[in-house]
């Protein structure tokens, strides 16, 4: 299954029911605030509903439930890599994306032999507090020399109007998330991101 060039993230399937029909091809499901069965439930009706759409679904941390509901991909951040049962993934055939913000961060998510790399944030992002600060496009061109052909996942405040700039800088891949959820019309938002990441 190939990547394709946007890669929103969303918090619950009912986003995917929007904006899948629209040409969505690639999409993560990162959900924090669920029960064991909700959260599992959930993951079910996003991997049903990217296989009817012939989208491809990566799950954010919850690495059983995406095994155990078929899934073929799984986004783990650090932390989560201290949890993870790397190889029970691998034995079920599910690919890895890892996120990464530094040199160690890099260093250790390689030594996984990753499916993608994420950086972030490269702007500053409204979406959670974190640690890090802004990135920056060099940092991308670093990473993407760095780690060669594993596609390069551009994350963190980006925009369509910020895309380029990230694709010239070197993502394969850019990642979006408050640009979709909270703008005034989401469908014409993910038009505008298809049409530029095409």
């Amino acid at each position: 299954m190939s990547l394709t060039r946007f890669y929103p993230i969303f918090d619950h399937t009912d986003w995917l029911r929007r904006l899948l029909p629209l040409g969505v091809a690639l999409v993560q499901l990162r959900i924090k605030d669920l029960t064991d069965e909700a959260l599992r439930d959930e993951i079910v009706q996003g991997q049903s509903l990217c296989r009817a759409h012939g989208a491809t679904l990566v799950v954010n941390d919850h690495w059983q439930a995406a095994i155990d509901a078929g899934c073929d991909w799984v986004h783990l951040g650090q932390e989560d890599l201290d949890t993870a049962d790397i190889a029970a993934l691998r034995r079920a055939g599910i690919k890895l994306g890892l996120s990464t913000h530094d040199h160690a961060e890099l260093d250790r998510a390689l030594s996984y032999d990753p499916d993608y790399v994420a950086l972030g944030p490269v702007y500053p992002t409204i979406l959670k507090k974190m640690k890090w600060h802004e990135q920056g496009l060099d940092k991308l061109t670093e990473w993407k020399r760095l780690i060669g052909d594993i596609p390069l996942v551009a994350i963190g405040g980006m925009s369509v109007e910020r895309a380029g700039g990230a694709y010239a800088a070197g993502a394969d891949i850019v990642s979006a998330v408050t640009d979709i959820t909270l703008h005034a019309d989401p469908e014409a938002r993910v038009r505008q991101w298809l049409d530029v990441s095409g």
